[in-house]
């Protein structure tokens, strides 16, 4: 059991509140740290249509951009305003179907992609030169600056969401980079020190919530839980193990998969895809790149429909002219049942052999700089891929053997598809002699996120279950070897392991016995990996050779170090390097003077159309 980590300051919040930041939807959700009832839902005012405002549960997370003129005065207004420069929510992810080149959307996805300056304004992407353009922080801000709002309107009797325990949740798989620009949009938004928590760890404190003490009945030690999270724009996949620890249950997380951007983004794709197939084939109608985008945002709404809706067996959809008319030569399609369960069901997660990988597709010389989605659109051989890389080798074992399952993410509320994974996951652990997986029941799969985030931050406050497993990579220092020049090649790159995985939040790793060179006054580069699977390495561990899916590069950071007291620029300064996990879940990077008291702080280098990014000095 964990202890209370709040004092007794006046301060002290009065709610702990949950916040999921999703791809497609946002959610809000609240507990009060003095009691113990489950976590409340809030409901989330936004424009439904023009003049026209609910409040709902789900926030969906698309932002639009007006031309200013397009609505009447007050048309966007909400409880706390009127707003005509952009709208959030439901209305403008329908309205923005209608004129994708002001629709903003996949935001969380543009944060966490490393080929792009988050920084820049690059969204909506690929929208007309005429049309304003913000970027994936300021959108990741804005919708948090939303929640902020609702917050002070759905609880006017309570302090500021600043002044309560936020937990702002985020995809496992997200790195340090991603993870700290999520915590530089909060605070852009007012929000000065969320704490960081895991989707699939917030899922499954939902879950624990929601059982009470029944969950001990459940689960035993030698469990292993796979939260198997498919939202809108990631598929996530974590594995906790269930131990015992002073004769109680205890929860670790020992593993996380990479940052896999498939999910309902894709299936929506697919299905614009079918959909544009068959009116060019059948009918000669050819649709522009505008219009199928337009078609993606109707084929979503006709998913969601056929798989909530059973009776249903097929869907109309309406594609807009791309003339000065909008309504003026729409195009008439439809969506059927059929053509859903052969994409959906088999072409994102076909049945396969849990020796199968995910299949990597030939590259061309040149690619538009949009999202790197996966290559593979089956989910089962990205499972397949993950559970076979955390087999230790040791017990002769093709994968590491999950007993039991719990789902997470909107995708995956279609009991079709839940079915789906169970089956294969079963007939993977039937060949190996292993019994099925139980399935841990959720009530919603749409909001247990920001639920599960809520509780969390009660039990943080106030005690209770926690799952350990702190930081979900380990990270190294790229380090060059030294030999002579030799013409055509460059030295070979060395990787010192610098963070180990699982080192847990308010900790630290210092290489104190390996010296770096820094030069101050000038411009010095520094590179970096991350892992997922290397969870042995410790700090000083030396890497020469691996395997190309062990490590990844992260951005790296090109500075100009300040010179501190007594220094001159060009001075070669002998230092260590530190690593901090902040109390919140971000990692901080620091360069400590081995003989003296000067220390730099490492910011990953996000803006990459700078030449140099400046960072702070403390001495």
């Amino acid at each position: 059991m964990s202890r209370p980590e709040f004092g007794s300051d006046d301060r002290r919040p009065a709610y702990a509140v949950g916040i999921d930041l999703g791809t497609t939807h946002c959610a809000l959700s609240s507990a009060a740290l003095d009691g113990d009832e489950q976590p409340v839902v809030h409901g989330i005012p936004q424009v439904v249509n023009a003049g026209q405002r609910a409040s709902e549960e789900l926030l969906p997370s698309f932002l639009y951009l007006t031309d200013g003129q397009e609505f009447a005065d007050g048309a966007l207004a909400l409880p706390w305003g009127d707003n005509d420069q952009f709208t959030v929510g439901r209305f403008a992810r329908e309205h923005g179907a209608k004129v994708p080149d002001r629709l903003v959307a996949s935001a969380k996805s543009w944060l966490g992609h490393d080929g792009v300056d988050r920084n820049a304004q690059i969204l909506p992407f690929g929208a007309s030169a005429d049309v304003p353009k913000i970027s994936p922080l300021e959108a990741s801000k804005r919708y948090l600056e939303h929640l902020v709002k609702t917050w002070a309107h759905v609880r006017p009797e309570a302090a500021s969401l600043r002044e309560q325990q936020v937990v702002l949740t985020v995809p496992a798989s997200f790195d340090a980079v991603a993870r700290d620009l999520t915590v530089q949009a909060a605070r852009m938004a007012g929000l000065e020190r969320p704490l960081l928590l895991e989707e699939p760890q917030a899922a499954v404190y939902a879950w624990l919530d929601e059982q009470g003490d029944a969950w001990r009945t459940q689960l035993a030690p030698g469990d292993v839980v796979l939260v198997c999270d498919v939202g809108g724009g990631t598929t996530d996949f974590s594995l906790i193990a269930i131990e015992e620890e002073n004769g109680e249950l205890a929860l670790r997380r020992v593993a996380v998969g990479d940052h896999i951007l498939l999910g309902g983004d894709n299936m929506d794709l697919a299905l614009a895809f079918s959909v544009r197939q068959h009116l060019s084939k059948e009918r000669g109608v050819k649709l522009d790149r505008w219009q199928l985008q337009a078609l993606t945002q109707g084929c979503r709404a006709a998913k969601e429909l056929l798989l909530t809706d059973l009776e249903r067996d097929s869907v109309p959809l309406v594609v807009p002219s791309r003339g000065s008319k909008l309504f003026g030569n729409t195009i008439r399609a439809e969506l059927n049942r059929s053509q859903l369960t052969r994409l959906l069901v088999d072409g994102f997660f076909p049945e396969c052999s849990i020796h199968e990988r995910p299949r990597e597709a030939r590259r061309t010389g040149f690619s538009e700089m949009g999202l790197p989605y996966a290559a593979d659109a089956g989910i089962t051989r990205h499972l397949a891929h993950f559970l076979s890389r955390q087999a230790s080798g040791d017990d002769g074992r093709a994968f590491l053997y999950p007993t039991a399952i719990l789902f997470n993410g909107g995708v995956l509320k279609a009991d079709v598809l839940r079915n789906r994974v169970t089956d294969v996951l079963d007939a993977w652990l039937d060949q190996s002699g292993q019994p099925g997986v139980k399935v841990l029941e959720s009530k919603s799969l749409d909001v247990s996120v920001a639920q599960g985030a809520a509780y969390f931050g009660r039990v943080k406050a106030a005690g209770g279950i926690r799952i350990r497993g702190g930081i979900a990579r380990s990270y190294y220092v790229g380090v060059e070897q030294a030999m002579p020049a030799v013409p055509g090649f460059e030295p070979p790159m060395m990787a010192v392991c610098l963070v180990p995985f699982g080192l847990e939040e308010g900790a630290h790793a210092q290489l104190s016995e390996e010296e770096f060179g820094l030069y101050v006054g000038e411009s010095a580069t520094f590179r970096f990996y991350a892992s997922s699977v290397r969870q042995a390495d410790q700090p000083g561990s030396i890497l020469e050779d691996w395997a190309e899916d062990e490590l990844e590069e992260l951005p790296e950071i090109v500075t100009t170090l300040a010179p501190q007291d007594g220094m001159v620029a060009g001075q070669r300064v002998a230092v260590n390097l530190r690593a901090d996990v902040t109390e919140i879940g971000t990692l901080l990077l620091s360069c400590v003077e081995r003989s003296g008291e000067g220390r730099w702080n490492l910011e990953f280098n996000v803006r990459l159309k700078q030449d140099e990014q400046s960072i702070s000095d403390e001495s």
